[in-house]
């Protein structure tokens, strides 16, 4: 069933993605379904009384070929049932299981809110960042939710282990091996995209450290379980996040074998979807704050990457690139906008001679530049972040979204404004990311980190049952 695009560049984007694989159909869900309007226990004063309670409005979780790159019958029929059962009603079906059955069948619910989620709850809810997390903490917690962590320690991992491989890479790069250039893989979208439909030559350029969320699930499923004394199947892991992309990411294959075949992450709810549960109860809210992976510490205040918008890879991994490779000191990191104000340059220059050039990409129309000059052997680029959404993380489709389904450019202003408010944290100056090396990975550079802070790329070959489609 294929998706009518409602503007202009949903339209190119229909054509494009025609052209890129004639005879497919696309296999998401149109914006109708018939589940709809199926009912859902939770604990809410209606349902208590008997009465039918507002949450049966929530919807099911869709993808549409708005919300993402991954729409090139990158979606099994399974996944589709998969992604599908994301959403509120799984939720809640666990937290009334907590509540009805023998204490031996209960899970331990635990909830990771990302980053660029919290902006959202502050906007909606004319709050601080830091006093967001604490209202949406409190809620979460009156639902029964047993811990809620933030994903910036999972980042912190992230941009890390980034950051080496970028040296890594240039030291190794030469014309007749190339490592270079290195193009993130934080976001699900666009390495979703890079996998099923690009392929080679650009998978090899993917960045192999993990995504936040990936490196989530493994520190809740396998260092916090450890530390609670609980097998990773028995914690239901929930995050929330800012685009539906993340549903899909939560279904990759990919997980350490410490987990026991248990997912890092079992449901992602984007930050609307919490929303409009938080909307529709009546529940009595404390305030409460974020818990840590570490026993009784609580995150006192929130801090964030140096990113407009974004976890911030770029600033960081030049930064330390420069220090690496060149001995030189970066302060601020001064952005260049070129074609549009989503495709920006960084370039550290010395005795006119350019040392590094970096660039972030954001949105289909520049990924599509940056996929056709390297395709062609003409990209000037060491280093490039590129997400799927325009405007970077803050504008993912589960938050930033007006009525009319297109962004709502006013919310995203105010998000910009507090996620700019936001303290910056280096990745490298947190001592409890250097504690997990430590405790958890056995060092920085042992054959553990390998194991859970990185990956391995598939080609795009799709099981059978998703290639003979038709548009």
């Amino acid at each position: 069933m294929c998706i009518f695009a409602n503007s202009r560049s949903q339209i190119k984007k229909l054509f494009f993605y025609m052209f890129l694989c004639l005879f497919k159909e696309c296999s998401k869900k149109t914006k109708t379904d018939d589940q709809e309007n199926a009912s859902v226990d939770v604990p809410s004063l209606a349902l208590e009384n008997g009465e039918k309670g507002e949450f049966h409005k929530l919807a099911d979780a869709k993808i549409f070929l708005s919300d993402c790159l991954a729409c090139d019958s990158c979606v099994t029929a399974e996944e589709g049932l998969q992604v599908s059962q994301q959403n509120a009603k799984d939720f809640f079906r666990v937290l009334n299981l907590n509540k009805k059955c023998d204490t031996s069948q209960h899970k331990v619910l635990v909830v990771s809110v990302c980053p660029q989620s919290l902006p959202y709850f502050a906007a909606k809810f004319r709050l601080s960042v830091t006093d967001a997390s604490r209202r949406l903490c409190g809620f979460l917690k009156s639902l029964g939710v047993h811990y809620v962590f933030d994903t910036t320690i999972a980042a912190d991992f992230s941009v890390l282990e980034s950051q080496k491989e970028f040296v890594r890479r240039f030291r190794q790069h030469s014309e007749e091996e190339p490592a270079l250039p290195m193009l993130t893989s934080a976001c699900p979208g666009w390495v979703r995209y890079a996998e099923r439909v690009l392929g080679h030559p650009v998978t090899p350029h993917l960045c192999t450290a993990k995504s936040p969320q990936q490196i989530m699930g493994s520190l809740v499923k396998d260092y916090f379980a450890r530390r609670q004394n609980l097998s990773p199947d028995k914690i239901f892991h929930v995050i929330v996040a800012p685009c539906y992309d993340r549903k899909l990411e939560a279904l990759r294959e990919d997980v350490p074998t410490a987990l026991h075949g248990s997912r890092g992450a079992d449901c992602v709810l984007t930050s609307g979807e919490v929303v409009q549960i938080m909307e529709q109860s009546d529940l009595a809210v404390k305030d409460a704050a974020v818990d840590t992976l570490f026993g009784g510490l609580k995150e006192e205040e929130v801090r964030r990457h140096d990113g407009a918008s974004s976890d911030g890879y770029l600033a960081h991994v030049f930064r330390h690139a420069a220090k690496q490779l060149f001995d030189e000191d970066v302060g601020e990191v001064t952005y260049r906008t070129l074609r549009n104000k989503d495709f920006q340059e960084v370039t550290l220059e010395k005795n006119g001679e350019v040392l590094l050039r970096f660039a972030a990409a954001y949105g289909f129309r520049n990924i599509q530049n940056v996929v056709l000059k390297l395709k062609k052997g003409r990209f000037p680029y060491h280093f490039v972040e590129v997400l799927a959404c325009a405007g970077g993380c803050l504008n993912g489709r589960g938050q930033a979204q007006a009525e009319d389904g297109r962004a709502d450019k006013a919310l995203l202003r105010q998000m910009e404004g507090k996620y700019a408010d936001v303290p910056v944290r280096p990745p490298e100056t947190s001592a409890h990311v250097q504690e997990l090396y430590r405790e958890w990975l056995d060092g920085a550079d042992s054959p553990r980190v390998r194991e859970a802070l990185h990956t391995v790329y598939q080609g795009p070959g799709l099981p059978a049952a998703s290639r003979d489609i038709k548009w």
